[in-house]
């Protein structure tokens, strides 16, 4: 059969002859949708069956029909069947190489069924498939913090406001609050995923059908809870796909963030942490150069993926109910997105387990700019009862003259801290060193190692469930 020949067929008498050229270049979507041919084959075995259980076809052409994409199903994956252009998308692709397999059983597949609930059940089951692989990335991702927090619960580092020096804390603290961020990516897959998980076969174009279709069987046998519940929304949502942009925009932020954190740290200026080979890519004319690349690009695909997420709203704020063309511009976006991101978190993953960890710099951070000023004020409040307005005037007295004298506040001398305020006795210089002050931090939350490790316990725990 002809493609042009075939392209009428499927089009039906309304269309003379095939359509003119760039027409058909606009109006074809093989190109990307192929993508679906997986959940467009699992969707028709189980509209066929459906249709056979409840005597809408025979059994025995629902056994030439199952077999026939079975056989279509090895063709596409063995990369020996061909696609058409002129056939448009992969719905038309895989009925026109069934009714070839199987001759006129092939035409009975349609029955009570449109291209409409066809794309949007085939959609559907690959975003479902996606938020599931997004999952498991995400929980190794998660998993490779925790041991990193783990390892590092007592290492020293600067915590930072405004890029600089604020309080000390630890590096396993750090790597805590990354599990947090992407744990609520992970828990927002699972929403997502319990508010997609309707099937929309069986809403045909827009209205549903006459014949006696089973639409509880069919969403059972795709994975689905239950079918939806109106024939209209069922084909013109587009929701999950939405939704899918919008979690993996949130993510690839918290992804971008951290990436930036690793530039930064990765710098000689810094010396936090080492990337291996494996992350880096050299200069073409500065031999010394080691340039944290994967990060970067993570960094700059955020930007990619957010894109996406703000063309497909575009796409869908203007169409009104039911079905429109349009709709196809959606796939593209989440595809890209959903292979960008499952990328970005593996070379996340692997950045996190990989890098080397540099104690001796992080700790020699997190002395400087002052950072235990805060335990001081606070000391003065618990041993000196001093209101914290007060305290933390004295201890920007005590910050001046550790300026002017060019040292650390723990090398300010007793007489002069006392010189700022006469109650101030010798105890003040347990609080002063960064190891003492994350310590004391052990407030629910806090950066005290023990505490730490207290969330890392709760954090394994919790992920072995998720």
């Amino acid at each position: 059969m002809s493609d042009k020949k075939a392209s009428n067929q499927m089009w039906g008498g309304r269309f003379a002859s095939g359509p003119a050229a760039i027409m058909e270049a606009i109006n074809a979507s093989i190109g990307f949708d192929r993508k679906l041919y997986a959940q467009d084959i699992r969707g028709s075995i189980a509209h066929s069956e459906m249709l056979a259980e409840t005597g809408i076809i025979s059994a025995a052409d629902q056994q030439k029909i199952a077999h026939g994409l079975n056989t279509i199903l090895r063709e596409i994956e063995d990369g020996k069947f061909e696609f058409s252009t002129r056939l448009e998308d992969i719905h038309m692709n895989v009925e026109a190489r069934l009714a070839e397999l199987i001759g006129p059983a092939a035409g009975r597949l349609h029955t009570a069924r449109s291209r409409n609930d066809q794309v949007a059940i085939d959609f559907r089951l690959w975003v479902k498939d996606e938020f599931h692989r997004v999952a498991e990335a995400l929980k190794g991702l998660i998993a490779a913090f925790l041991e990193r927090a783990e390892q590092h619960a007592a290492t020293v580092m600067p915590g930072f406001t405004h890029l600089q020096t604020a309080q000390p804390v630890t590096f396993g603290h750090h790597c805590m609050a990354y599990v947090e961020m992407f744990a609520r990516d992970l828990s927002r897959v699972r929403d997502a995923i319990q508010r997609m998980d309707e099937s929309p076969l069986g809403a045909a174009a827009l209205a549903g059908t006459g014949f006696p279709i089973d639409r509880f069987r069919t969403a059972k046998a795709l994975g689905f809870r239950e079918p939806t519940r109106n024939s209209l929304d069922s084909v013109s949502d587009r929701d999950y796909a939405l939704e899918f942009l919008s979690v993996a925009a949130i993510c690839a932020t918290h992804l971008s963030r951290l990436a930036e954190e690793i530039v930064i740290w990765s710098t000689p200026q810094f010396g936090f942490v080492r990337l291996s080979d494996s992350f880096s890519t050299g200069s073409s004319i500065m031999p010394q150069k080691k340039n944290p690349d994967a990060a970067e690009l993570v960094r700059a695909k955020t930007g990619r993926v957010n894109g996406h997420l703000v063309g497909l709203l575009t796409v869908m704020k203007g169409l009104p109910l039911t079905y429109s063309k349009d709709m196809q511009e959606d796939k593209e976006a989440v595809f890209d997105a959903a292979e960008t991101l499952d990328l970005m978190l593996a070379a996340m993953t692997g950045m996190v387990g990989d890098m080397t960890v540099n104690e001796q710099a992080m700790k020699k951070a997190a002395g400087s700019g002052y950072s235990t000023a805060t335990d001081l004020a606070d000391w003065l409040v618990r041993s000196l009862g001093m209101p914290f307005r007060e305290a933390h005037h004295v201890t920007g007295r005590a910050v001046a003259l550790a300026e002017s004298k060019k040292v650390g506040l723990e090398k300010l001398t007793l007489d002069d801290l006392k010189s700022i305020h006469g109650g101030i006795t010798e105890d003040i210089f347990s609080v002063l060193s960064v190891q003492n002050s994350v310590k004391s931090r052990t407030s629910f939350g806090g950066t005290a190692p023990a505490e730490v490790r207290k969330q890392v316990r709760y954090w394994k725990k919790r992920l072995t469930k998720a």
